[in-house]
């Protein structure tokens, strides 16, 4: 067999390229890496706050459904109240009216008024099963009407207490002595007097209130207004006094 010699094969020098080959692509360029920037702090003002809402939710919720339970036990005692005790307001009227000793006398420093008035006012306790308690009174007696209404004096009366199916008759009395007045209304008090035709007027400021049961629940104040009539009316009829209460509430 003969014997094939083998060339050695040559290296090939650095940075050759072969023409046959395709070139590679061009690497890709460098990724610059932007500086890092700190961070800044936010205000206080736009932190965000921790919600409390479901909290909040929570404690109206409780406080809605406390007002309307109260509300509702309140309406279900007023109607229980009225429909057990059918509560009725007291009545008061002028019974009788009459001025003893009424004089006039012409000084020579004017016309003077001397009199005693005797008032009596009726008054009615219509419940059943409720009593009214009366704080002390301040009552005020005059006679006339318009500008001619003329003072006869106030007093003070003691408190009491008026128990069911009651009727109370309160005496009332004051005195003027030696009062001076204007001559012409001295005279046209006078021609009244003796016609009749007189208007008298009493005027009351109380406390009243309710007992039930032995307990008294609360004083309001109220004004009684009596008369507005003449003693001649006065001696067929008692006419019904007015009764004013929280400035507004007037019933007759």
């Amino acid at each position: 067999m003969a014997d094939y010699q083998m060339n050695p094969v040559l290296q090939k020098p650095p940075g050759y390229r072969d023409p046959n080959m395709s070139s590679p692509p061009p690497p890709p360029p460098p990724i610059q890496q932007q500086p890092m920037r700190k961070a800044v702090p936010m205000p206080t003002s736009y932190r965000p706050k921790k919600k409390r809402r479901s909290c909040c939710r929570f404690c109206c919720c409780c406080i809605c459904i406390t007002l309307v339970l109260f509300i509702f036990l309140l309406l279900v005692g007023t109607a229980v109240f009225y429909l057990w005790f059918d509560p009725k307001l007291p009545t008061f009227s002028l019974a009788s009216f009459r001025l003893d000793g009424f004089k006039l006398a012409d000084d020579p420093d004017g016309a003077s008024l001397s009199a005693t008035a005797v008032a009596r006012v009726e008054m009615k306790n219509p419940n059943s099963k409720l009593v009214f308690y009366y704080g002390n009174t301040a009552v005020d007696l005059s006679v006339g009407s318009g500008n001619d209404e003329t003072g006869m004096g106030e007093t003070t009366m003691n408190g009491f207490r008026q128990g069911p199916k009651n009727s109370t008759s309160v005496k009332v009395e004051t005195t003027v002595k030696n009062q001076l007045v204007e001559r012409g209304l001295a005279k046209r008090l006078a021609a009244k007097f003796q016609s009749k035709d007189l208007v008298i007027n009493v005027v009351a400021k109380t406390k009243v209130g309710l007992g039930v049961g032995g307990i008294k629940i609360g004083m309001l104040a109220v004004n009684l207004r009596c008369g507005g009539v003449s003693l001649n009316k006065l001696d067929t009829d008692s006419p019904k006094c007015i009764l004013n209460t929280l400035k507004w509430v007037t019933i007759q």
